[in-house]
């Protein structure tokens, strides 16, 4: 075997390791369990320096365990990053189960000693210059980190750096009625399930539900001000949601989503039964 591959199989394990004891943890940190890795939820100010242009580093996939090597090309607020190799290439179509995607994904981005909390995208677009079989080349964002079109960090993409960093459950324990709304149909746009898990107050098979979800963008939430429910238990909420949905394409919501919480200090949970009965002309309501 050799030092790569070594290597490669050293981080996967600690990896293991890692996700499976320490992942909600506030800060994943393994210098307790004698592994000289904790993960990082650096700035992008820091990591622009930390990693430059044509620098070469790992991405771990969260979910999946998979790793890949890329090599930074571009970016000014963001990562510009290509695979290194056709076979990074390959192994990234994989995680997103052979088809390129928008869909935000959490990943650690590994670079001698330093384990990074990130986001990336798995859509190839723009230019690419290295031979991987890749065209063009995709986005990993950090804290901090904001997209081409906006000067603010990408909900998608921050939800993803606070799960790969261990901070996603304390974020959402104490996000606000308009955060968790917005949270929620972020999870659900990103088909993931640790996500819309922790704000539905059902449990529900999700895998019953993400399929039909293309994309999802709301566009407005009519929250009274904070003072006049500080103490309610229930809140109706008036949303405006615009759905791209399997078959059925564009569709636009125009309803309420039910928060729910059971003292006046906990988080706020999101009806998911009536949510989806709600939107029974286009979406198959979920099974618990």
């Amino acid at each position: 075997m050799d030092k790569n591959t070594t290597r490669k199989c050293t981080l996967m394990l600690t990896f293991t390791f890692l996700y499976f004891f320490s992942f909600n943890s506030l800060e994943v940190d393994a210098s307790k369990h004698g592994i000289g890795y904790h993960i990082e939820m650096l700035d992008w100010i820091e990591v622009n320096k930390q990693l430059p242009k044509f620098s070469k580093f790992h991405v771990l996939d969260t979910e999946s365990g998979r790793m890949f090597e890329v090599q930074r090309r571009a970016g000014s607020n963001h990562a510009d990053v290509q695979p290194l190799t056709a076979m990074d290439t390959k192994i990234m179509k994989e995680i997103y189960n052979g088809k390129w995607s928008w869909r935000r994904r959490s990943i650690i981005v590994i670079t001698k000693d330093r384990w990074i909390a990130a986001s990336m995208h798995g859509m190839p677009h723009g230019a690419g210059a290295l031979p991987n079989n890749f065209p063009g080349h995709f986005c990993i964002h950090f804290y901090g980190s904001t997209t081409h079109r906006t000067n603010e960090m990408d909900l998608s993409h921050k939800l993803m750096i606070f799960k790969a960093s261990g901070r996603l459950y304390p974020y959402l324990t104490f996000a606000s009625a308009e955060e968790v709304i917005h949270s929620y149909v972020t999870g659900l746009k990103e088909h993931d399930e640790q996500i819309a898990d922790f704000i539905s107050l059902q449990t529900i098979n999700w895998k019953t539900v993400f399929p039909e979800i293309e994309n999802a963008k709301l566009s407005a939430v009519e929250l009274p001000e904070e003072t006049s429910y500080l103490s309610d238990l229930v809140l109706e909420v008036p949303v405006k949601i615009e759905w791209y949905i399997k078959e059925h394409g564009k569709q636009m919501f125009n309803g309420k989503i039910v928060l729910v919480r059971f003292s006046a200090a906990g988080p706020w949970k999101v009806d998911t039964l009536q949510f989806f009965k709600d939107h029974k002309q286009f979406l198959t309501e979920p099974k618990k």
